[in-house]
């Protein structure tokens, strides 16, 4: 099955990656709904996971909805891991046009990669809710700009709000539009680390007409019988050995 995988990588022109929670877990970053991830936590402050990082919890208890977000969204010790520079690694090559990331750790970033669709978000970006004025992850981090756990601009005082998207938001028109077309144009389409469960992301496959699709992830997904080639296995072990056959 590698072998095939490099034969399709070694054609691709035009290659798109649409990845999830699966990517980011061999950098120790748990997903939200494997057994072991937030999604089956034990509920916090008498509330289940979901809701806490809900739109209507952030305004209804800001302060809580932060002291949980800090420990249990953010990971600034995370490091970008087999699958992320393998990626990195077919952009340089001029073979992948794009990324495509349900995650929000800015992972594939730090590993190189330059053309990345970031659906939900970004825990690195973060804006103030009154005046626009964008802060990093280390100024949320800091609590000597916060009033108890709830960041606050530097400029106006007001609320700063991490760029992530939270339960009940949309997610963002341009990005959805920038993905949609990407995936559009590709020849090849990997899809990887995602059960593709989750709506409206796990949609965009539908816009794929291009010649080969790939499907990498440790249990099966809806659309395995539709792919050219599944792999069920860790994806960093696939990519990292699929790009480097390469050369």
């Amino acid at each position: 099955m590698y072998e095939d995988l490099t034969n399709i990588l070694q054609k691709a022109e035009r290659l798109v990656f649409f990845g999830g929670a699966g990517v980011s877990t061999e950098s120790h970053i748990p997903d939200f709904r494997s057994e072991t991830g937030l999604y089956h936590a034990k509920q916090t402050y008498g509330r289940s996971p979901e809701e806490i990082i809900s739109h209507s919890f952030f305004l209804q208890d800001t302060e809580t909805f932060f002291d949980y977000y800090k420990n249990n969204m953010i990971y600034p010790d995370a490091e970008p891991n087999a699958a992320h520079y393998a990626l990195a690694r077919l952009e340089e090559m001029g073979k992948l046009q794009a990324i495509v990331t349900q995650n929000i750790d800015g992972l594939h970033q730090k590993a190189g990669s330059k053309k990345v669709f970031e659906l939900h978000g970004s825990v690195l970006r973060n804006y103030c809710m009154d005046c626009g004025a964008s802060y990093g992850l280390d100024y949320v981090m800091d609590e000597a700009n916060c009033k108890g756990h709830v960041p606050h601009c530097a400029k106006c005082g007001g609320i700063v709000k991490p760029d992530v998207v939270l339960y009940e938001e949309s997610l963002d028109t341009a990005m959805i539009d920038g993905a949609v077309e990407a995936i559009r144009r590709a020849d090849v389409l990997i899809v990887g680390g995602t059960s593709l469960v989750v709506y409206p992301a796990a949609g965009l496959i539908r816009y794929f007409r291009g010649d080969h699709l790939v499907l990498i992830n440790k249990g099966s997904t809806p659309y395995d019988k539709e792919a050219d080639l599944v792999i069920h296995d860790a994806i960093g072990k696939v990519l990292g050995t699929a790009v480097k056959a390469l050369g």
